[in-house]
């Protein structure tokens, strides 16, 4: 994929500039808390799709919804339009 974008060379400067960063000791411990940080993502993920699946769509309805009201408010008219005939607005 990087090479895709940078190609070979571009890679491996990459790589040297990371290595003298970070050194060659900091490079693993940052891996593993990108995997480790992935992973829990991952779980996370999982946890929401759980719990949205077992909560019943009725039993997030607001109250607005059930009783006939929107909770949306009306989409504000656009300022400025072109076919504006309103003499006050200076058009």
């Amino acid at each position: 994929m990087l090479a895709e974008i940078f190609g070979v060379d571009g890679v491996i400067v990459l790589i040297v500039v990371v290595v003298l960063l970070f050194g060659g000791a900091a490079i693993p411990k940052l891996a593993r808390n990108l995997g480790s940080a992935k992973n829990e993502f991952e779980k996370g993920l999982e946890d929401g799709k759980k719990a949205s699946a077992a909560t019943p769509p009725t039993a997030t309805a607001t109250a607005a919804e059930t009783n006939g009201t929107s909770a949306t408010a009306p989409a504000p008219a656009p300022s400025g339009s072109p076919g504006n005939d309103d003499p006050n607005t200076g058009s």
